[in-house]
């Protein structure tokens, strides 16, 4: 099933598109955790980048098993590759919690300003710290999300022109 398309193997065309959304996703993630002020304009792009990505990685690892079955073990980076599911998803998530929250706080700062809905003393401020603490967690993801991402594709980089390269030819 994940084989082939037009003649060519699917791994390498997938994977083209997870290398280039996920890195997107990552830096988009970072900036609406770093930069509150774009979370309103970008946020929801940045995790629908995130979302299309990590769809994506299942579709490259599988298409990776079927290539591996035609040119033979890449070594670490089957390996590799199966794990980067479990970085892009506490990213995806820490990024939906991020907007989630970041709106949610946001509309109990202005309930909270003198409209005449009750709005439990303190909310707005438990809101605004845990859009803070999420926000922490959604870097910390990022930041493992991108060395996994980068280990992946020089492990996979390797196996298919390590030995191409390094000997001149």
């Amino acid at each position: 099933m994940f084989d082939v398309i037009n003649g060519l193997p699917l791994h390498p065309l997938v994977v083209h598109a997870v290398v280039v959304l996920l890195p997107l996703g990552i830096l988009g993630t970072i900036a609406m955790a770093v930069r509150p002020g774009w979370r309103h304009h970008y946020g929801w792009l940045a995790v629908a980048v995130t979302a299309a990505a990590t769809v994506l990685i299942p579709v490259a690892t599988s298409s990776g098993e079927d290539l591996e079955k035609r040119v033979g073990n890449p070594g670490d980076h089957a390996e590799l590759g199966d794990q980067l599911i479990w970085f892009a998803l506490p990213m995806l998530l820490f990024g939906f919690a991020l907007m989630y929250l970041d709106r949610r706080a946001t509309r109990l700062a202005a309930l909270s300003e003198g409209t005449a809905q009750h709005v439990a003393p303190g909310a707005s401020a438990t809101a605004a710290r845990a859009v803070t603490w999420v926000a922490v967690l959604a870097v910390v993801a990022s930041v493992a999300a991108g060395v996994q991402v980068y280990r992946v594709g020089d492990s996979g980089a390797r196996a298919a022109w390590g030995d191409k390269v390094s000997s001149g030819r």
